[in-house]
Formats: C-alpha cells, structure tokens, sequence
C-alpha cells in the first residue's frame, strides 16, 4: 500500500484543532504538549501499585546519540509490528507530515481489568490530565498518543471467551454463538481461538495486529465484509468505562444510544471499552485469494484494460463471495490482490478465466508479469500460524526473544510498521457507477486518477453486493449510511518509512513528502471532476479532510452528538475528528 507534516514540539508543525470542550473552558488543562502542573502521581500509584509506571520512549536515546548502538537497534526492530504493539510509548504509525508525529505519555496505566480503567479515568478527570487509550495502537490519524498524558493501555486484557449461547444481558433475544474478546487483544489472536480453534467465524481486520476495539469503534471492515458485514454490526454487547468513571455493560435495552455510537462512532471520544462482545458466524468451507499483476504497453491499452477489469468485476465479483482490492498505477500496471471465501479453488479459477484469457488474447498489448496465483485453502487453516509459515512470502512472525511462534503478521504489512503518512484519501463509490450508463465514466475516471498516483478500489470495505441483511446492518450503525450503498472504497494514499524528526539519518523526507500529497491531491481531484463520490471511511481518511462530520457518519452525526454531551459533557475523551469537536 502507499499512504500527510509531523506534530512536534516545535512551531514549524501545526496545532491540534480545538475541540467544543476546550473552546468552553475543558476540564483538561493538559492540552496536546502542555504538562499539566502538580498532578499526584503518587495517589494513582497507591490504587495501582506498578500497574503504574512512568513512560519510558525509546526514540529519546536515538534523539540523544542517532548514531548510536542503541538507535541502530531501536530502527532495526521497527518493522516487527508486535515490538511497537509490546511497547506502551510506540504506536504502529510514526506520524502524518504536516498533521502530527508520536509523543510519549507522561505515565501509563497497564490495565488488567475495568477497574483500573475506572482508577485512571476518575483520576485524570480530577486531576486535569489529558488521557490517552492505546489498544493496537494503529490509528493513522495520532489518537492512541498524546504528549504528557495519562495513557491507558490497554494490551493485557486480552482474554478470549466463545459462547454456545449468548443472551446480552437484559435481552429477551434468542441466544447465539458469540466470542467475548478483552479490548487489548487483536485481531490475530481472536481468528486464532474463533476460526482455529472454535471452528466458527468472526468478522474482524484484515491486518493480524490491529486492535479490537478501536476496529469495531470505527466500524471496522475485514477481507470478507462484503459477506459477514461491519465489524460493528456484530457487536452484541460492551463493557465501558466512562468519563464519570462508572463501569457499564451496553447493548440494544442496556443504554442503547450509547451502545449505538459504540458501533462507528469513533474510538476514544465516548469512553474506554474493556472488553466486547461480536456475534460469529458459521465458518465456510474456504478462504482464498488470487493475485495477478497485468502491464498494457500503452495508454490507450491501459485505458481498456481499465474498461474491462471494471465490467469483469461488476458481472463476475460482485458478490458476496469476493473482497479487497484492484489497483491502477500511473505505470499503466493492474494489480489485484482479491480474496474469495465458501469457493473451490477450481470455482475460482474458473471466475477468473474468461479475464485471464482476455487478457492473454491480447498479448499485443497487455502482459502477465506472471502466471496468475489462484489458491483456496480449508478455512480452519486461513489463520493457521503453522499452516500460513508453511506458504512462502505470506507472512512474517515476531523476532523478539522468546515470542510466541503463533504470534505472525501478514509480509504486505510489514512496510506499514513505523510508517509516515505523506497523504491519505479516501471516498466510497456508489453501485450506480457500475450500471451500464455510468461504467465508461468510471472506469475514465480511474484512469485519469492513476496518471497521477496509484488509486485502489478496495471492494470489500463498502456493502453494495452483500447480503440485504448485511446492509441493513450496517445501517444501523453509526457509520455513513453511504456505505450500504457504495460497492468500494477508493483509497489513494502515499507513505514513507520509519522516520523520526530531529533525528539525524532518520528525518522524514519533507520535500517527498509535500510531492506525494501533490500527486494525492492531483490523482483525487481528476477523480472528483468525472465521478460523484460519497463520504469516507473514519479509519482510512484525511487528516486534513473539511467535511469530516458528513463523510464519516452521514445523518448520524446528531444523534451521536447528543450521545456525547451525555457520556462525556466535558470531553475527557477528545481525539482528533471526534463527535464532540467544532469544525
């Protein structure tokens, strides 16, 4: 994937927005990089004893010595997603040029339960203290750090818990299978005990250490939602703190509209969730996935090759059965990287056959980088560590001494550890755009896109072509409603690698920077001017985006508003685009 200038304690970088809360005078007087003065640490201390500690930040000694021993080893390690999940002061993105960069807490709350959840939240309310909540810690937009705060870390609540029969606690619902997943767990481990183990699905994140309270609090796609739907939409209950301290179990009867915002409405702005609980699913047959990478050898060939792929997805993966992406690059290459689920891998190919042989037809202008990989594999075995170490390039374990040999990431991730985002856009595109009379004009539009910078349709993160069911659960959510109606997420986005500023040989390249969010802003501006489009997806959006209330929650917006001037009137929980901030 390719994904805007850091945060830093220092006027060449932007401020944090003003939320509603600080406008009117907020609680917090410890603002972004603003220590607040005098707090007793000591009184936390005697609750929490050493499930208290002061934050210590890695980058401080490459700040220090960048040519140091200890900075080469600190960069060294940087790609191993599970060694920043294992420290409290990293976070999985280093920072956005021009928007923010990460900051290490003051302290950090290691929470073993809600009660300590509850402790931090009573006193950073009384004590004025900023809070920050790191789960997975893979928010692109800087919410799990926060300079001086008070961190709640979550990462040791990871208990795992499947259920036959799950009634949420005041229902009169007929039971169901279900998983209780603490919020520090990810999503690798939750596919292990569910999918492995339970022999039952779990709509979760595509990427294995993505944190699973934040997914679902953003609404949360997977490779296979165009199937089993949101995230959010299979939330059956919660158990939250909230800004007044009070540990609540949410769900449809138990304080609804609070359970509502829950669902997408953003995570970190109404409360620290402790643990969850998802509904599952029965587990198909197979999960697959097909990868092919074709060159035209000319615009005018890349433009058809374009005008067939969006006719060959719209008659033939369209449907339930298939998800993630196809991309169009300015060298006039389509790579897709699509999955398939409850398909023989003879099914799958022959899906693909009639696209395949097109294109070898064609062999005057259009070329196979290779032959294309079609595999389906048992769906007991998809998150298999054993089985998926067995497959070459696929995935990657944690090389920390004495990990676990379950504890595996998928290899196309691993350039997104430590990353800084130079830009990141995204828009949903309607299903209207694949009938007949609107096709051309898609497929131009991405085509002019990608003279300017790679653009991805990433089909499984919208809902058209699901199950009517899964759509209307999605609408019932927080989320746009728009994303019932859209048939992909277009995503267009640059990124660099592990960077830090003011640290020497590792500075963030500014110039590069400032040319990738050119190339960004160019490619989704000749979008725009050929294609209607239609919100945008809370977790994968800009930093920078104006109409961020009506892209991210649509109508909902209100009704979400009022959710949190009654949970959290003085905004305890304030991240950047969040429901209670003034535009």
């Amino acid at each position: 994937m390719q994904r805007r200038d850091f945060l830093l304690a220092s006027a060449a970088f932007l401020p944090f927005p003003v939320t509603l809360a600080q406008a009117q005078g907020n609680v917090l007087s410890a603002t972004a990089g603003t220590p607040a003065p005098n707090v007793p640490w000591a009184k936390l201390a005697e609750v929490l004893g050493d499930r208290l500690a002061p934050v210590e930040w890695p980058l401080a000694k490459c700040l220090e010595q960048p040519d140091g021993e200890a900075c080469r080893a600190f960069f060294g390690s940087v790609s191993n997603p599970y060694f920043l999940g294992d420290n409290p002061a990293l976070t999985q993105t280093f920072g956005w040029v021009g928007a923010w960069s990460a900051q290490p807490s003051a302290y950090v709350v290691k929470a073993q339960s809600a009660q300590d959840v509850a402790a931090a939240v009573n006193f950073a309310r009384s004590n004025g203290v900023r809070l920050a909540v790191k789960g997975g810690g893979h928010s692109y937009q800087g919410c799990s750090n926060s300079a001086h705060s008070l961190l709640i870390w979550t990462r040791a609540m990871q208990a795992i818990t499947t259920h036959d029969a799950f009634i949420p606690e005041g229902s009169k619902a007929k039971p169901v299978e279900a998983v209780t997943i603490g919020a520090g767990a990810i999503w690798g481990d939750v596919y292990r005990e569910v999918c492995v183990r339970a022999g039952r699905y779990v709509q979760g994140g595509g990427c294995l250490t993505v944190g699973v309270a934040g997914l679902v609090q953003s609404g949360g796609f997977g490779s296979f939602s165009k199937r089993y739907g949101l995230a959010a939409s299979s939330l059956l209950q919660a158990e939250i703190v909230t800004a007044d301290g009070l540990v609540r179990i949410v769900n449809e009867n138990q304080e609804p509209e609070l359970f509502f915002a829950l669902k997408g409405g953003g995570g970190g702005t109404f409360g620290v969730i402790t643990s969850l609980t998802l509904k599952t699913h029965v587990l198909p047959k197979t999960f697959g996935a097909v990868f092919a990478e074709i060159r035209a050898n000319s615009d005018d060939a890349y433009s058809g090759l374009i005008e067939r792929a969006v006719s060959f997805y719209s008659q033939s993966l369209f449907n339930p059965n298939w998800g993630e992406q196809l991309a169009f690059r300015p060298n006039n290459a389509l790579a897709i990287s699509m999955v398939f689920q409850d398909l023989e891998q003879a099914e799958a190919e022959r899906v693909w056959a009639p696209f395949f042989g097109w294109v070898k037809e064609n062999s005057d202008k259009y070329q196979l980088a290779s032959d294309p990989v079609v595999l389906a594999v048992p769906a007991t075995s998809f998150f298999d560590a054993e089985f998926l170490k067995t497959l070459p390039g696929v995935v990657e374990t944690d090389s920390q001494p004495g990990a676990s040999k379950e504890r595996i990431f998928w290899a196309s991730n691993r350039e997104e550890a430590g990353q800084v985002i130079h830009a990141y856009q995204s828009t949903w595109l309607s299903e209207d755009l694949l009938g007949a009379g609107s096709k051309a004009d898609l497929s131009r539009a991405l085509f002019e896109a990608s003279r300017h910078w790679s653009v991805s349709l990433h089909t499984n993160k919208a809902l058209a072509g699901a199950p009517e069911n899964v759509r209307e659960a999605a609408r019932n959510t927080a989320m746009n409603p728009a994303v019932a109606d859209a048939f992909a997420l277009l995503i267009c986005a640059a990124e660099g690698p592990p960077a830090y500023p003011g640290v020497h040989g590792h500075e963030p390249d500014l110039e590069q920077a400032n040319r990738d969010a050119a190339r960004v802003d160019a490619a989704m501006n000749a979008l725009r001017s050929r294609i209607a489009t239609n919100g945008s997806y809370l977790a994968e959006s800009n930093y920078f985006q104006t109409d961020w209330q009506k892209a991210f929650w649509g109508e909902n917006i209100e009704r979400l508003q009022k959710a949190k001037r009654k949970y959290d009137p003085e905004n305890i929980f304030s991240v950047h685009h969040n429901v209670g901030e003034v535009d």
